[in-house]
């Protein structure tokens, strides 16, 4: 399967799970908008605020996987993988304004308290929210772990914590209704405190990618991988990054210098299909060959017995391998 149709079939069920979450979701909002006319509820205006913001992020979500799809150019030769961070931070500052939002009116009730109406409307309304997050936050994880989105992910994870809140509603009211009208913006204070957290949390795992963070154990994964492959017996200058839901990979290997070119270039490609099986979202592999001048038989170097030597190698450059697996 060619990296092309594999790259247009997410395209396509990236907009189908987005396109259905912002449905969802604004179907959600919308009922709880009129039952928060109805009835006053600061909790549940908290809660019908944040669903609105949710709702919204899957519109810079798939433009992001608009652009990421387009092939690279002279201008972007990596591609515009990169906009799905951007838009990352995107969802970062929606939530961050809904947490000022929801604090902002939880409050101005501290001050004006007022007592919530129609308790099985907002009780309705705030499970009709549950469920609703509770549909994105599936459809988003499951998809976003599949082609590895951090972005969607993220903001699926967002959605799920919002269907707890949705709940969290519901005492709110029921302390209102038995006296205690500062129960409801209490609620709301808590909520802010909630989105605040998710925010925090968010942000670490995309500045983390816009810098080109990657977690450790994946360049373990790499040296393992290319040590496996029969005829490499050094892997160095390991490096490798997230752009986008794909990690770019770049690698030295050092093999006898007896090789010629062809048997080399055998061995990188030997490696980069290693990369791509034991590593998921493997993308660009970028593979360095450099010569040993240590001398041992063809056999024991085909082997590698002498892998953990202290050779010195000459790091001149045989050849630079790069594959687009994605």
């Amino acid at each position: 399967m060619s990296s092309e149709y594999v790259s247009d079939v997410n395209h396509k069920e990236a907009t189908k799970v987005l396109l259905m979450s912002l449905l969802g979701l604004l179907i959600t909002a919308v009922i709880q908008a009129v039952v928060v006319v109805m009835s006053g509820s600061i909790g549940l205006l908290a809660d019908t605020i944040h669903n609105f913001g949710d709702a919204f992020t899957s519109i810079p979500l798939w433009i992001a996987f608009v652009l990421g799809s387009r092939q690279p150019t002279k201008r972007f030769p990596y591609g515009l993988g990169r906009s799905e961070d951007l838009a990352g931070l995107f969802i970062l500052a929606t939530i961050s304004a809904s947490a000022v939002a929801v604090g902002y009116e939880s409050i101005t009730r501290f001050v004006h308290p007022t007592t919530p109406t129609h308790f099985w409307a907002v009780a309705a309304a705030a499970l009709v929210g549950f469920l609703g997050n509770e549909l994105a936050a599936i459809l988003r994880i499951r998809f976003g772990k599949k082609i590895g989105s951090a972005a969607l992910v993220t903001d699926g994870r967002h959605a799920q914590l919002d269907g707890l809140s949705s709940l969290a509603v519901i005492p709110g009211v029921i302390g209102a209704q038995f006296g205690v009208p500062l129960f409801d913006p209490i609620v709301g204070i808590l909520l802010t405190a909630m989105i605040l957290t998710i925010s925090i949390q968010s942000a670490k795992t995309i500045f983390t990618r816009l810098l080109d963070g990657i977690e450790p154990e994946t360049i373990d994964q790499i040296r393992e991988s290319a040590l496996a492959v029969e005829g490499v017996c050094q892997a160095t200058d390991i490096r490798a990054r997230w752009v986008g839901h794909t990690i770019y990979v770049k690698v030295d290997i050092v093999m006898d210098s007896r090789f010629s070119i062809t048997q080399g270039h055998d061995i990188a490609k030997g490696v980069m299909h290693r990369l791509k099986e034991d590593i998921v979202h493997v993308g660009n592999i970028d593979i360095q060959m450099s010569p040993c001048k240590k001398r041992h038989s063809l056999q024991q170097s085909q082997g590698c017995a002498w892998k953990n030597a202290t050779a010195q190698c000459d790091r001149n450059h045989l050849e630079t391998v790069s594959t687009d697996l994605a």
